[in-house]
């Protein structure tokens, strides 16, 4: 059945929405805050693109095999017009430990478990374009909506009859059966519903860490550097990550803890940024002045908070003819590169629930089931990640921190089991990357029998037989780490 359906927002939630609902032959109007994306190429959309209501913009970005796997299977021409705009895929055999590559075959799947990695406005520029060619889809930029258009049913009940807001100056109201929420987490449509007294209900907790970003370019004829340190580690003070991008273009995040306020004061300069950089072994060749020069300022990035927004209450009560997709709807940590394929999954079920059901209410619980049915599993792992960071940050902080036995004997599973089984079996290592792309449910693959005995008999064989698995040292200590940048100790 055909609606009129109004999207707020055109970004990475929007854009999804339009890709999951379009091919049904729904009419869409996506309004977005922005000035439209320049006519140009990659480069001036990176540059040169003014997109006020996506702070994460230039942060980087790289989008899991669930979100290209959904590209691919319903939109095949998007995925060829991606890659020929520069992006690139990382595929399975590409992320081969060396202990593995020279036994590997490859087996049905793989060649679908592919990070698709670009600058997000690359991706973003290449999406809009094919979205604004969907029959049925228009884009209108520069609108600042200013409220839902909210029509009151029974107690905490209410129907969206559309939106109100401002395009060129002028007020204007758009209407529809449906409108989807996908402004992103500074959308104001939660709050607006609270106020009105809608049945609606939000969890939430801080992340409890910071963003920085930097872009680089490659150099002319340098190729990619080639490194056995890990392009990305945890060291309890800090975390870092390596993306690479489109048309010879990199970035580097470095993710700090709030509680270390020295570093965060410290790595927003530039010099200090590329320093830290360069004592992180799989970081420094990429970030060499020899090999690349930085396209971009530093970027930083807080208010990070994992959050689960309820449109639907415990006694069945919904929001009736909307929905939220995207950070309108739930925001994670970007650490885990999830929220887009969030995003693209939300949009699916959507797509479903519109074409399964005709009644309002049964469609608000419908998705609100189905959402938390396939992504609650992802979400509270991501949690319990979160949270077990800030203890690790802590305790990197505390000189007179002694683990337990009990904390120690975890650690060393880790460490010394899972990790090293991981790199030195190709089954372990691809039951492990399924859970990363979340095409299995987080840690299903550690509770099947026959990958617990593996990793067991990993940890058993000791750190003198499992020498030539560990990969080198991610990094300084935090004591020398704070020495090198000149920074004191707290």
């Amino acid at each position: 059945m055909s609606e009129d359906i109004l999207v707020i927002g055109a970004g990475i939630a929007g854009l999804n929405t339009a890709l999951a609902l379009a091919p049904h032959g729904h009419r869409l109007v996506l309004l977005e805050r922005d000035a439209a994306p320049p006519s140009s190429d990659p480069d001036h959309a990176f540059f040169d693109w003014s997109r006020r209501g996506v702070g994460h913009l230039r942060h980087s970005h790289a989008f899991l095999a669930r979100l290209r796997t959904i590209i691919k299977d319903h939109h095949p021409a998007l995925l060829e017009q991606l890659l020929a705009a520069g992006c690139r895929e990382i595929r399975f055999a590409d992320m081969l430990p060396d202990a593995l590559k020279a036994a590997y075959a490859p087996e049905p799947g793989d060649q679908d478990m592919a990070v698709l990695t670009s600058r997000r406005t690359t991706l973003e520029l290449v999406m809009r374009r094919y979205v604004e060619q969907l029959p049925g889809v228009s884009v209108v930029s520069d609108v600042f909506v200013r409220g839902l258009l909210l029509e009151p049913m029974e107690a905490g009940q209410f129907r969206v009859a559309g939106v109100k807001g401002e395009v060129g100056g002028e007020a204007h109201e758009w209407r529809a059966a449906v409108t989807i929420d996908a402004a992103g987490r500074n959308s104001q449509a939660f709050e607006q519903l609270q106020e009105a007294g809608a049945a609606v209900g939000e969890e939430a907790e801080d992340c409890g860490i910071l963003y920085y970003t930097r872009h680089y370019r490659r150099l002319p004829d340098r190729p990619e550097p080639q490194s056995k340190a890990p392009g990305t580690g945890d060291l309890a003070f800090i975390k870092y990550g390596l993306f690479p991008g489109d048309n010879g273009c990199f970035s580097i995040t470095l993710a700090v803890p709030e509680v270390e306020t020295g570093i965060r004061q410290a790595i927003v300069r530039p010099e200090v940024f590329d320093k830290v950089c360069g004592l992180l072994p799989g970081l420094a060749p990429w970030a060499d002045a020899e090999n690349a020069e930085p396209i971009s300022k530093v970027f930083g990035m807080g208010d990070l908070k994992s959050r689960w927004r309820s449109f639907v209450s415990s006694e069945g009560r919904a929001t009736l003819g909307f929905f939220a997709v995207g950070d309108s709807l739930v925001r994670t940590n970007p650490l885990y590169g999830r929220g887009c394929s969030f995003a693209a999954v939300e949009a699916q079920i959507l797509a479903g629930v519109l074409e399964q059901a005709t009644d309002p209410g049964v469609r608000a619980r419908l998705y609100d089931t189905r959402v938390r049915d396939e992504l609650t599993v992802y979400y509270d792992d991501m949690r319990s990640q979160d949270r077990a960071a800030v203890r690790r940050a802590l305790r990197a902080r505390d000189p007179d921190f002694a683990p337990t036995l009990q904390q120690r004997l975890r650690q060393s599973f880790i460490d010394d089991g899972v990790r090293i089984a991981v790199r030195s079996d190709i089954h372990l290592l691809r039951a492990a990357m399924r859970d990363f792309h979340m095409i299995d449910p987080p840690g299903a693959w550690m509770k099947r029998p026959r990958h617990m005995a593996k990793v067991v008999g990993s940890w058993a064989r000791g750190k003198k037989r499992n020498a030539h698995l560990y990969p080198p040292p991610l990094g300084p200590d935090r004591r020398s780490m704070l020495s090198a940048l000149g920074i004191a100790e707290a």
